[in-house]
């Protein structure tokens, strides 16, 4: 394990709901993900930051056992009352923890949602699924508890409607209830609010963090807006090139950032300061295709500071709580 793979993180062993060790994927010989540690703790609420491309989807799907066929992942990933690393868990086993342990929300329900079956359903199935509920009549009240709990309205109408039948937001709402119905310990959301508008995307954050504390649940928030990680998140985890590059509280890492990419994350996010051109800030460049990030410092050939030593990959700096990997770091100029 590199010095980068000890970086994130803030629970131990015992108190961490998710812990994961040195998580790596790869298609082939080609690495997609590297070195990735960080712990969750009941209630804590961990922000996964950066550009599409940069390994955060890919790092859900294998917390969920879900990658896709031809990807392999290494290390370890180990949830609170689950004693097996899930990376070595069969598929019989994985089903047990899936809407149990761990449930995830997806960024576009029309694709999650069974589209021939009602939305009460489905809700209910999976309490059934894991025996939560006695039966199929208390799992469809439970259901429709659900329904109105998420606040969808006239719930008992919403339960017998199909998905196509309710809005994106509707969707995206079942989408919540269905996740949290067996009270999972950790709740994974992959960009949940991206194709929603900005009122109904505000009502739906409110909602995630109402219904997360109510449960005290350890909550993995997945995006690429920094605005909804400041306003969701207690903690930051910021990703690019399949590695975590830098850690810390939310805004400690925003107000002060360390490393270079994260700099100029917060840059771009500024719509009210321009260049000499009139343009808004951006970061040079384009994030590689998977697998063809450089050796060294992922960031370099995008980096407005590299230097040689860049080549080499850099050591984690700060503690696990509050640290970066970077060998030119903001406030330290040459």
């Amino acid at each position: 394990m590199t010095a980068a793979a000890q970086a994130p993180g803030t629970g131990t062993a015992t108190d961490a709901v998710l812990t994961v060790d040195d998580l790596g994927i790869e298609v082939g010989p080609v690495p997609l993900v590297e070195d990735v540690t960080f712990s969750i703790g009941a209630g804590e609420r961990v922000g996964l930051i950066g550009e599409s491309g940069s390994g955060k989807s890919l790092t859900a799907l294998a917390l969920m056992g879900l990658l896709p066929e031809g990807l392999r992942a290494t290390g370890s990933i180990r949830l609170q009352a689950v004693p097996d690393n899930l990376l070595r868990a069969g598929e019989r086993q994985l089903a047990k923890v899936r809407g149990r342990a761990v449930s995830m929300v997806f960024q576009e329900p029309m694709t999650a949602l069974n589209p021939v079956m009602r939305v009460g359903d489905q809700v209910a199935e999976v309490m059934l699924l894991h025996g939560t509920r006695a039966n199929r009549a208390e799992a469809a009240a439970a259901a429709v508890e659900l329904l109105d709990r998420v606040r969808l309205p006239e719930p008992r109408a919403t339960a017998r409607a199909y998905p196509h039948q309710l809005s994106g937001g509707q969707r995206q709402r079942v989408m919540l209830a269905i996740a949290l119905a067996n009270d999972p310990a950790l709740l994974i959301c992959d960009e949940p609010t991206t194709a929603l508008d900005v009122t109904v995307q505000a009502q739906m954050l409110d909602l995630i963090l109402e219904l997360a504390a109510e449960r005290n649940t350890a909550l993995l928030f997945i995006t690429h807006d920094l605005a909804v990680v400041a306003t969701v998140c207690q903690r930051v985890l910021v990703m690019y090139g399949g590695r975590v590059v830098e850690t810390g509280e939310v805004y400690e890492v925003f107000t002060a950032p360390r490393h270079r990419y994260t700099e100029g994350l917060i840059a771009a996010s500024d719509l009210t300061v321009v260049d000499e051109r009139g343009r808004l800030r951006t970061i040079p460049g384009a994030v590689p295709s998977g697998g063809e990030f450089p050796d060294g410092c992922v960031f370099r050939t995008r980096c407005p500071r590299r230097t040689a030593q860049c080549e080499r990959t850099p050591e984690w700096s700060g503690t696990p709580a509050r640290g970066y990997a970077c060998w030119h770091p903001v406030g330290e100029e040459r």
